[in-house]
């Protein structure tokens, strides 16, 4: 085994380790406080063990129709949000680079944002696959401003990667703009729903949503993690890349797609949440290297802790009933990433 698989099979080990644990604590910690070895001794119950009972059914209630929800759309939103990040960073060589980076996030805010001022209390599907307006029209949103991105960046056969971010970057400002008209245009209350969306959050999770939720993300997640090994030949430039035998073109629209597809998945339903994708890989590249194969797994696993783990944070804090997980992240995530850009990224003195 070399060194760097070494190091990274040693920080896959104990990011899940850390996973389980805030996984523990974010059952355990809420309202009502349960003991963490009544919620590990729930969750093995249903996964069919058989310790007796002896705490409150209330808390088997409280668990998994209220907290392990939440959890698990937490998990699975930071795994994408991650990966898509991570990815983006390898096809763009730009430590800058983030899942919003393309329009996907502001696509899914001005389809929100439609869907709000427009169409609430409006069920497209009935009976326990209910699904309202505002999931779908930000995922259609994320999605319709990635192939805006994509066509205006293309000529011919070609994709420019300078291209992209800068049509991007247009197309974003472009959907702000029209979101800020909505607000505008529209009542008190659906503008206080359009803020409460766009700072992000787990409150509305539930099983039927994280069913919705988790073959987008298999999806995404398992094209980004196949092209791995072609992102690694990706980093010594797209003629490096070619001269390997990487088809660039098919690379670029391949985690294009899968990252525009993670982004938009997880944004549809938890709203805007910065700097996981940001911040996760820094932190992971710092661990394991720039290997992709090991880079992009470390990366979901890590970034399911830091969400699970902010959340937690956002729901327990004395001073307020609750915080959403996407503030939490911007005022936490901001200061950490100035350290690693100061650590890491500009020139030491």
């Amino acid at each position: 085994m070399t060194g760097r698989a070494a190091r990274g099979r040693r920080a896959m080990a104990a990011a899940l380790v850390a996973l389980v644990a805030a996984l523990i604590v974010a059952g355990a910690l809420g309202s009502v406080r349960i003991p963490p070895a009544d919620v590990v001794k729930i969750l093995l119950n249903r996964l069919g063990a058989d310790f007796p009972a002896t705490w409150p059914r209330t808390w088997e209630a409280i668990l998994w129709d209220v907290r392990f929800p939440r959890v698990a759309m937490g998990a699975l939103v930071g795994m994408g949000l991650s990966v898509a990040g991570a990815a983006y960073q390898g096809l763009f060589r730009n430590p800058l680079a983030d899942p919003s980076v393309i329009g996907a996030s502001a696509g899914s805010s001005l389809g929100a944002a439609v869907a709000i001022a427009f169409l609430e209390g409006v069920a497209l599907l009935p009976g326990a696959w209910r699904l309202g307006p505002v999931p779908l029209f930000a995922f259609c949103g994320g999605v319709a401003a990635v192939l805006l991105v994509f066509r205006l960046a293309t000529a011919g056969r070609q994709t420019s990667t300078v291209s992209l971010l800068l049509a991007g970057m247009v197309v974003s400002t472009i959907a702000g703009s029209l979101v800020s008209l909505i607000m505008y245009l529209t009542d008190s209350q659906a503008r206080d729903a359009i803020v409460f969306w766009l700072m992000g959050g787990l409150s509305g999770a539930n099983w039927w949503k994280v069913a919705w939720l988790l073959p987008y993300l298999a999806a995404g997640l398992g094209i980004l993690l196949w092209h791995g090994r072609e992102l690694n030949a990706f980093l010594l430039g797209e003629e490096a890349a070619l001269s390997m035998g990487v088809d660039v073109e098919r690379l670029k629209r391949r985690i294009l797609g899968a990252g525009s597809l993670l982004t938009a998945a997880a944004v549809a339903f938890c709203g805007i949440i910065s700097f996981v994708g940001l911040i996760v890989p820094h932190l992971v590249r710092l661990l394991v290297g720039p290997d992709h194969r090991w880079l992009l797994p470390a990366s979901a696993v890590t970034g399911a802790l830091v969400l699970v783990a902010a959340d937690t944070v956002a729901r327990s804090l004395p001073w307020f009933s609750e915080l959403p997980v996407g503030l939490v992240m911007s005022l936490l995530g901001g200061p950490v990433f100035l350290v690693i850009l100061r650590r890491q990224l500009l020139p030491r003195p």
